[in-house]
Formats: C-alpha cells, structure tokens, sequence
C-alpha cells in the first residue's frame, strides 16, 4: 500500500514538474519577443523630390524600438561609439520598410538609408527641411552624452531614385504599429517652394502629396459618403424627416432644402464664418441633438408638415457646421483645391444621402403596409428616436455647460466676423426666398397665404 502511495506521488510530482516546465517553455518565448508598446508617438517627417532624387526626411522617438538591443552603458545610456548597426537596424526595421512612396502610381522599390543620428529630446532641428538636414549631417553624439535610450529620438535620412520631381508623389504610411496612437506630421516640399503640410493619426491609406484636383475630388467624395454614412446623429434626423413623408412630391422640399442650408454654412465655415472657439463645437453637436429630438416629438404629435421643409432647413444649417467639423481636419488632403474639394465632399454627402433614402423608404413603405398601421409605427419609431437622441441632448449639453462664455472683443475682427455672418445671413434669406418660389411654382408646396385660408376654412 505504501508502495503504492509512494508510486502515485511521484507520478503526480512528474506530471507536476512537466505541467510547469510546459507552462514555462510557453511563456518564455512570450517574454522574448514581448515589448512594452508607447500609447503615444509622434512622428515628423520631410519629403523633398529635387532632380532624380526624392528624399525623406524623419524623426522617430527611440521608445518605440522596444525589440532593438541597443549596446548600452552604466544606468541605461546609449554606447554612441557602438551603436550604428543597431541604429541602422531599427531604422530598416521600423521605418524604411513602413514607408511606401509612389511616384505616377509605380511604387518606388529602390531606396537607400543614407544617414541616421539620435537627438537629444530637446533638439528642435525639424522647425525646417535645412535646419534638419544640417543636423542629421552634423557628428553624432559621443560617449561622454548620458542619454537613456528611451528618450531619445532617431533622424533617418532615405533616398529614392525618381524620373523628375514633377512627377505625382503619393505615400502609403504605415508607421501606425510603432504605438497605440501614432501621429504623424508631414511636410512636402514641393518643386517651386510651396509646402503641403499632412498631420493624421496611424495609417491613413494612400496619400496624395500634391493632389490634381480629380485626384482630391475623388477623395472628398469618399469622405463625405462615408462621414453621412458614419454619422449616427446626422442619420436619425434623415430618418426622422422621412418617416411620416414617403412620397416623392413630399419629399423634394425637405430633401432639398436640408441640402442647401447644410451647403451654406458647410462652405461658410470652409471660408472663415464659423467663430473659432472652443465652445463652438459641443455646441453645434448639442443644437444637431436638439433638431433630432424636436422632429421626432414633431411626428409623434402629429404636426402638419405643410411647412416643414422651412424647419428642416433651419436645421440644415445647424448640421452644415457639423459636417464642416470632419472637413476641416480633412482639409489637408486637398492640396491647392479648396473649392473643388468642397464640392466634392458635398457631393458625397448628398450621395449618401440619396443611399439612405432609397433603403430606407421602401422599408418603411413595408413595415407600414404589411407589419404596422402607419400612425403607430410612425410613434414608436419616433419615439425610439427620440430616447437616444434626448441621452446625447444632456451628455452634449453637459459638455457645453462646462465652458465659460465670455462676451466678445468689440476690435476689427469682430466687426469683420461679423461682416462675414451679414453676408451669409443675406445668403440664406435669398435661398430660402428662391426655393419658395420654386417649390410653390411646381406646386410642391402651399404658399403662405393659401394656407392661412385653408386653416381659417377648416376651422369653420
């Protein structure tokens, strides 16, 4: 018996032993290859063609080299006089490699690292395209520098051979492994001394570096349509519009009234009209919960909608700085073509825009017919809407009420802000007279004095 005891316990001890070395041998190569990922880096970065020859430019922190072994000394330092095929290694592994340029669509597979120097954290070289050049040039940093390795960053310096800088240069970055949150600044250096300045967050796909204006159309119409598609708020007031309206002869002045007051203040804010302060933001994004709110208690009431597409473009205009939000930080992108850009965006916006109404009607038109009796089923989906966007009224309005307002300066560019607001004002006046002209010409609408007698006929 006791044999047997012991024969099960050293059996159990084995498995034991083994169970551990197998846990071990698992996690030990985890502990390996496993680095700690920074949250945050920034990276800036040059892009010049001149000649045969484009050159990039770029600085990179050295935290996120976590699985390059740097020889080092004493607490952490970097051994400088040591460290050049560890450096040139982190700068094939981590940069070269993740930066993909184009030129007329072919990309550049031949490329070059010329230089690379760490910086001091301190260093402030990249404020220009020669200042850091001169400084990627300059001797590297000696022994005597007590730099841990973490915190500096690396220039690297790469050359591609090219036909002629007046080519088309585009750029596939995808620097957006180097941390949770990559950012990158770029600034190309174009033939002729403009500068197009590029500032995105991780990979951010294809990149025209200078745009034709086809080119930043074709990107602008992308970004709309997928901004109205991505937007949940700017969706709901859509759908808020179209439930109790299916038809298309009810549906053009609402439709199209929605699409040139958002058009107004989406290309006023392009040239300057919207104030830029901080409050302005989560104040648009609480007025766009209101309209949300309002047109869903509108259907839920049943108010006549005789007149509704004077409401909807009040609050066309609200969602119009909305839109402008996204295509302000898109603006980059465009190159020289503002105008077109605009445009095109806008496009995509309405393209969108016509996608959700072609889905969305012929649903409703079902549900009401086969599910639903219309008066009810326009209450409840209201009234859903109605629940989310009364939650974003209060998150949003909390926001707002987080900001101090303060009255403005009454200087020059007040008075200019405001010169550049009459002017939209008086734009919005005479859109909103011409589609009642042509709305009541095509007899899409009531005019205002037909309805107050059929109002005064119907209460009799």
């Amino acid at each position: 018996m006791r044999y047997f005891a012991a024969l099960l316990s050293t059996v159990l001890r084995s498995i034991s032993v083994r169970f551990c070395l197998l846990v071990l041998l698992l996690y030990i190569p985890s502990l390996s290859i496993a680095h700690d990922i920074p949250s945050r880096v920034t990276v800036y970065a040059f892009v010049k063609p001149e000649g045969t020859q484009l050159t990039a430019l770029l600085r990179v922190p050295m935290e996120a080299f976590g699985e390059i072994s740097f020889p080092l000394r004493g607490p952490g330092y970097i051994r400088f006089s040591e460290a050049e095929f560890a450096l040139n290694d982190a700068a094939r592994v981590y940069i070269t490699e993740s930066m993909h340029f184009y030129e007329n669509d072919v990309e550049l597979t031949e490329k070059e690292l010329q230089l690379t120097r760490v910086s001091l954290p301190s260093n402030r070289s990249f404020t220009s395209y020669e200042v850091a050049m001169a400084n990627i040039q300059s001797p590297p940093l000696d022994d005597t520098t007590n730099l841990f390795w973490r915190q500096g960053v690396l220039d690297v310096l790469v050359t591609f051979p090219i036909q002629s800088d007046q080519s088309d240069f585009s750029i596939d970055p995808q620097l957006g492994t180097l941390s949770d949150q990559t950012t990158t600044v770029l600034r190309f250096l174009v033939p002729g001394g403009a500068e197009r300045v590029f500032n995105y967050l991780g990979n951010p796909g294809l990149v025209e570096l200078d745009p034709r204006w086809h080119q930043a159309a074709l990107r602008f119409i992308s970004m709309g349509f997928m901004h109205i598609l991505e937007g949940i708020d700017h969706l709901l007031f859509l759908f808020c519009l179209v439930i109790p309206l299916r038809s298309m002869r009810r549906l053009i002045p609402v439709v199209t009234s929605f699409t040139i007051a958002h058009s107004i203040t989406l290309i006023g804010s392009a040239f300057g009209v919207a104030p830029n302060a901080l409050w302005f933001p989560p104040l648009i994004e609480t007025l766009i919960a209101i309209s949300i709110v309002y047109m869903a208690f509108e259907n839920i009431i049943g108010a006549k909608l005789e007149h509704r597409w004077m409401v909807t473009f009040g609050f066309g205009l609200v969602h119009g700085f909305g839109f402008s939000f996204l295509f302000s930080d898109t603006l980059q992108f465009a190159g020289g073509h503002l105008f077109s850009s605009l445009l095109a965006f806008n496009v995509g916006v309405e393209i969108g825009q016509l996608a959700i109404l072609i889905l969305v009607i012929p649903l409703l038109n079902m549900l009401f017919k086969y599910f639903v009796r219309e008066r009810i089923g326009t209450i409840l989906l209201s009234a859903l809407v109605a629940h989310s966007a009364w939650h974003w009224l209060f998150e949003r309005g909390d926001q707002l009420s987080q900001f101090q307002f303060q009255l403005p300066v009454f200087d020059t560019l007040f008075f200019a802000a405001l010169m550049r607001w009459g002017m939209m004002l008086i734009v919005i006046i005479g859109a909103l007279w011409g589609m009642y002209e042509l709305f009541r010409r095509f007899a899409l609408i009531q005019s205002f004095s037909e309805y107050g007698v059929a109002q005064k006929l119907k209460n009799r």
